[in-house]
């Protein structure tokens, strides 16, 4: 079996540690950030206290993509394990897929650290499941953090 491995990026964010948080843990807000691009969110269930659990799809806008659960979206359970308000977010999520290589839990630490002119963030995604490639996934959590800078600066 592959090893699971840790994928981490960090960007700033020209925005206040409160705006950023707000973001991650509001529906609406995720749902509007958290796709990377080439993808759309639809939000099943969103409950942001601990242990408040969460689905959520993110859905391909190719038609011809193929997705970790069906084939046009990744469909996946999340449970908040902490919220640290203004400072960290803990989550766990589980992909529903029929191919091994996406089981497992997957577990995301998102740091917020105030910094002059706004805010570090940096999200560390825990035990990768060895079906997503690691190229593909680091532009994943770019492009998640490119949408969360648009999203908060705005």
């Amino acid at each position: 079996m592959a090893t699971r491995r840790t994928d981490t990026r960090s960007r700033i964010i020209k925005a206040a540690p409160e705006a950023v948080y707000r973001g991650l843990v509001e529906a609406d807000a995720v749902a509007s950030w958290r796709p990377p691009q080439g993808m759309r969110a639809e939000i099943l269930a969103f409950d942001p206290r601990e242990g408040g659990t969460y689905r959520m799809a993110f859905i391909y806008q190719d038609a011809g993509s193929h997705g970790k659960s069906r084939n046009n979206a990744d469909v996946f359970e999340g449970r908040f394990v902490e919220l640290a308000r203004n400072s960290r977010v803990v989550e766990l999520i589980e992909f529903e897929s029929d191919d091994p290589a996406f089981a497992g839990v997957m577990r995301i630490v998102t740091t917020l650290e105030p910094v002059t002119g706004g805010t570090r963030v940096t999200v560390s995604c825990e035990d990768v499941p060895p079906g997503i490639g690691e190229d593909d996934h680091q532009k994943g959590i770019a492009s998640s953090l490119e949408n969360l800078a648009a999203f908060t600066e705005a």
